[in-house]
């Protein structure tokens, strides 16, 4: 059996020992950035449910391939798959929506009992419909259907052709998680086309009851991105060298920590409160990203900066271990927002476009997403097609 690299705890963990149960208690909810059929069926996934307090999944293109890359039994599972063994994506989304049906199962009683907040799995469209918005409504409703789990969420990109989509699908009751958001501004064009798309669906007497969303907001990509335009300033001895060191490892979490009080505003004002009044749910921000990719930062720096009621963090396996291991709870997303205010402002002054990297983010991320959807399909092919 394959490791999945989580490792094993005790079942008799409480508030006071497992950090991962206590975030719960400061109203955020600790999804898995990760899916593995031996992960379900061992009953890790159901230990982790019972013990880390674990409310939900997530998986990706780059998720599945080194799944069906390097485990045996995703493998076999292929060689032995009767559909057509030319259409290869087909085979694929028989593999997924297989392990996406198991995970929304074990996640039901979750789903149940934070009636429809959490107990979700997501799955995503085709990384190349990005561009394509009538594509990724079409993928969507098809998966949907495939799927036909209520607590299944669609991952659907928040690019500028992503967001109408977001909007028709939350019109249609579709569940949606908007992903690869980097900027503000996305951020809030996600939340537009989730807003609107339940006054759509009002005003087509439809209910809006029942139907989730969450805005996946990515963090360390941002520091990593930054953090070396940073260095070269500070390493150029100027009389701006100690303001750009101190900003280096701040702007994710800044940027983070904006975009929630912005959330804040949009759920008090009075167009949010008359969805509310009819029984909406708000699209929670979901801290995407948080592994930590400097070495020299604190391992769990992505998890401990960004606890706040209504959010949600995706953790990989690696993350979750060490916050389990040494992880400390406190309600730090409102803390310190004029200092965050001020680190993007000091950011602009020191001659970088916190838009323009959020930009080369967003393209880097679709075409990473791209690249392991062919990768994924190559595999898919070594697997189906043995020479």
């Amino acid at each position: 059996m394959m490791s999945t690299g989580i490792r094993n705890h005790t079942t008799n963990a409480t508030l006071a020992d497992n950090p991962p149960l206590t975030l719960g208690s400061a109203g955020q909810s600790i999804w898995l950035d990760y899916i593995r059929r031996d992960l379900i069926e061992s009953g890790g996934l159901a230990k982790m449910i019972a013990t880390d307090g674990l409310v939900g999944m997530t998986s990706n293109p780059a998720i599945f391939e080194r799944a069906v890359a390097t485990d045996p039994a995703y493998q076999g599972w292929l060689r032995n798959f009767s559909g057509d063994r030319r259409n290869l994506k087909a085979a694929y989304e028989q593999l997924a929506i297989r392990d996406i049906r198991d995970a929304a199962d074990a996640l039901a009683p979750v789903y149940a009992r934070t009636r429809g907040r959490d107990g979700y799995v997501s799955l995503e469209v085709s990384p190349d419909l990005a561009a394509d918005t009538a594509g990724t409504i079409a993928e969507a409703r098809r998966l949907w259907q495939a799927v036909g789990k209520p607590n299944l969420m669609i991952k659907v990109p928040g690019t500028p052709n992503g967001i109408p989509a977001i909007r028709a699908l939350i019109a249609l009751g579709l569940n949606v998680n908007v992903t690869l958001l980097f900027a503000r501004s996305a951020y809030e064009a996600a939340a537009e086309a989730y807003i609107a798309g339940l006054e759509d669906r009002a005003k087509q007497g439809q209910s809006v009851t029942g139907i989730a969303s969450v805005a996946s907001f990515f963090v360390s990509r941002i520091d990593a991105a930054i953090d070396p335009q940073l260095n070269e300033i500070a390493k150029s001895g100027g009389p701006n060298a100690a303001l750009a060191t101190s900003l280096c490892g701040r702007i994710a979490i800044a940027n983070a920590k904006v975009a929630y009080a912005r959330y804040q505003e949009l759920i008090s004002a009075p167009r949010w409160q008359a969805l509310a009044a009819a029984a909406a749910r708000p699209q929670r921000l979901l801290w995407a990203s948080t592994g930590t990719k400097n070495p020299a930062y604190r391992d769990v720096v992505y998890v401990e900066e960004l606890i706040g009621a209504d959010t949600v963090n995706t953790l990989p396996p690696a993350t979750l271990n060490a916050f389990r291991d040494h992880g400390a709870v406190r309600a730090s997303l409102n803390e310190n927002m004029a200092a965050a205010h001020q680190a993007l402002s000091d950011l602009s002054t020191l001659g970088i476009s916190l838009e323009s990297v959020t930009a080369g983010l967003l393209k880097d991320g679709v075409r990473q997403f791209e690249e392991a959807f062919v990768k994924l399909l190559e595999s898919v092919e070594r697997a189906i097609n043995p020479r």
